[in-house]
C-alpha cells in the first residue's frame, strides 16, 4: 500500500505530462492565423509546420525504440520536459530575433517536437510498470490529461490573446513552458520503475512477425489521422471557412472537440460497467465520419462547429483504446512496442493535416471543406479494420 502511495506522484507527474504534450501540440494551431496575418506565413508553410512537429516526433518514436531503455526512463522524461520548455521560449524568442520568422518557428516546433515525442513514448509505459491493477483505467484516465491540458491552454490563451491583444501573441508560449519546467523537477523525485526487465521484452524481429501487431500500427495510423486531421485545423476552419470571430471559434471549436474529447476518455476510466472495447471504437468511428461530414456540409457555421466538436467526443478512445488492446495482448512487446505505436500515431498525426491540406488546395473553391471531407477516409478505414479484428478482442474491456 505505502509502495503504491508513493507512485501516485509519478502518476500525477504523468499526467502532468500529458498537459504539456497537449500544450506543445496545440500552441502554433491556435496561432496559425497570427502567423498568417502578422507575420506572413503562407498556408502551405503553415501545414509544413504540423509536419515538422509530427515528423520530429516520428523520427524520436523510432530512435526511443532503440534507446529508451537504455537511456533509462528517468533521464530520458527528464529530457523530453527540458526540450519542451526551451521549445516553448524559442517561440516566444526566435520569430522576432531571426530575419526570417519561419526559421524560427521551424526550430521551436523541432525543439518541441522532440519533447513531446519522448513523452508520448515514455508516459504510457510508466504507467503501465507502476504498481496497481485496472491499467485499462489507469490508461485512459491518463491520455484524458492530454484533453485537459489542450481545453485549459485553449481557454486561458483565448483569454489571454483577449486582454493583450493579438499583437502581443509571443508572450503565451512564454508564459506556458513554467508547466514543463515544473515538472521537471516533479519527475526528478518520482520513483519509476521500466515496464520490463532487461532482456525480457520482445525483439523488434518477433515483434514485427507477430499477427496481431501490425493492424494495431495501422489502427494507431488511422487514429492519429482521425484526431489531428479535425483538430489541427479546426481554429483555422472556424476562422477562415465558418467566418466565426476568433474568441467564439477556438472556444466553440477547438476547445469543445478537446473538452468533448475528454470526457470521453474520463467516462471509460470511471465507467463501473464493463464495456466492450473494440465494438465501442466501431461505434465511435461511425460517429467520426458523421461528425466529418456535419462539418463540411452543415448549412450554418453553428452547425459546422458542431461537428468539429463531436468529432472530440468521438475519436477520444480511438488512441488510447489501441494502446489498451495492445498491452493486453502483447504483455512482453515493452517500451518498443509503445515506441512504434506512437510513430504510426505520429504518422497519423501528419497524414491526416496533410491530407486535409492538400486536398484543399487542390479544390481552393471549396477551401478546408473539401479536405475535411477526404479525411473521412481515415476514420471509415479504421472501421473496417475493427470490423476484422478477432471476436476475442471484444471481450477485452476498459474496466474490469
Amino acid at each position: 500500500m505505502k509502495i503504491q502511495k508513493n507512485y501516485k506522484i509519478t502518476i500525477y507527474a504523468c499526467y502532468l505530462a500529458y498537459t504539456v504534450q497537449g500544450i506543445i501540440n496545440n500552441i502554433s494551431p491556435i496561432l496559425f492565423a497570427i502567423y498568417q496575418t502578422q507575420l506572413h506565413i503562407t498556408l502551405d508553410k503553415i501545414s509544413l509546420l504540423i509536419a515538422i512537429n509530427f515528423g520530429v516526433q516520428i523520427l524520436v518514436d523510432f530512435l526511443a525504440a532503440q534507446y529508451a531503455d537504455r537511456m533509462g526512463y528517468r533521464r530520458a522524461v527528464l529530457l523530453a520536459h527540458g526540450l519542451s520548455a526551451a521549445g516553448l521560449i524559442s517561440l516566444c524568442v526566435l520569430p522576432r530575433l531571426l530575419p526570417e520568422p519561419i526559421t524560427g518557428l521551424v526550430i521551436a516546433t523541432c525543439l518541441n517536437g522532440v519533447g513531446s515525442g519522448l513523452i508520448e513514448v515514455l508516459v504510457s509505459p510508466i504507467v503501465e510498470a507502476a504498481p496497481g491493477e485496472e491499467k485499462e483505467k489507469a490508461m485512459s484516465l491518463l491520455h484524458s490529461f492530454y484533453c485537459w491540458g489542450c481545453v485549459g491552454f485553449i481557454l486561458i490563451s483565448t483569454l489571454l490573446l483577449r486582454l493583450i491583444g493579438t499583437e502581443r501573441w509571443f508572450f503565451l508560449p512564454l508564459i506556458w513552458a513554467v508547466i514543463p519546467f515544473f515538472n521537471f523537477f516533479l519527475f526528478i523525485g518520482a520513483p519509476i520503475r521500466q515496464l520490463t526487465e532487461q532482456g525480457s521484452a520482445l525483439s523488434r524481429r518477433k515483434l514485427f512477425t507477430m499477427k496481431g501487431f501490425w493492424p494495431l500500427v495501422l489502427l494507431m495510423l488511422c487514429s492519429g489521422a482521425t484526431e489531428m486531421g479535425m483538430s489541427q485545423w479546426a481554429s483555422y476552419f472556424a476562422e477562415m471557412g465558418l467566418h466565426v470571430n476568433k474568441t467564439v471559434g477556438d472556444i466553440l471549436g477547438p476547445c469543445s472537440f478537446c473538452f468533448l474529447m475528454g470526457l470521453s476518455r474520463l467516462f471509460f476510466g470511471k465507467s463501473q460497467r464493463n464495456l466492450p472495447l473494440a465494438a465501442f471504437m466501431r461505434g465511435s468511428c461511425l460517429l467520426s465520419v458523421a461528425s466529418y461530414l456535419l462539418a463540411v456540409f452543415a448549412p450554418h457555421p453553428l452547425l459546422g462547429l458542431l461537428g468539429c466538436s463531436l468529432c472530440g467526443l468521438s475519436v477520444g478512445i480511438l488512441w488510447p483504446g489501441t494502446f489498451s488492446l495492445a498491452a493486453k495482448t502483447c504483455r512482453a512487446g515493452g517500451t518498443a512496442m509503445f515506441a512504434f505505436l506512437a510513430l504510426a500515431g505520429d504518422l497519423g498525426c501528419i497524414s491526416g493535416p496533410q491530407a486535409v491540406s492538400i486536398v484543399s488546395q487542390l479544390f481552393p473553391g471549396y477551401g478546408l471543406r473539401a479536405g475535411l471531407l477526404a479525411a473521412v477516409f481515415f476514420p471509415a478505414l479504421m472501421l473496417i479494420l475493427l470490423c476484422r479484428i478477432r471476436p476475442s478482442t471484444d471481450d477485452v474491456s476498459v474496466n474490469k
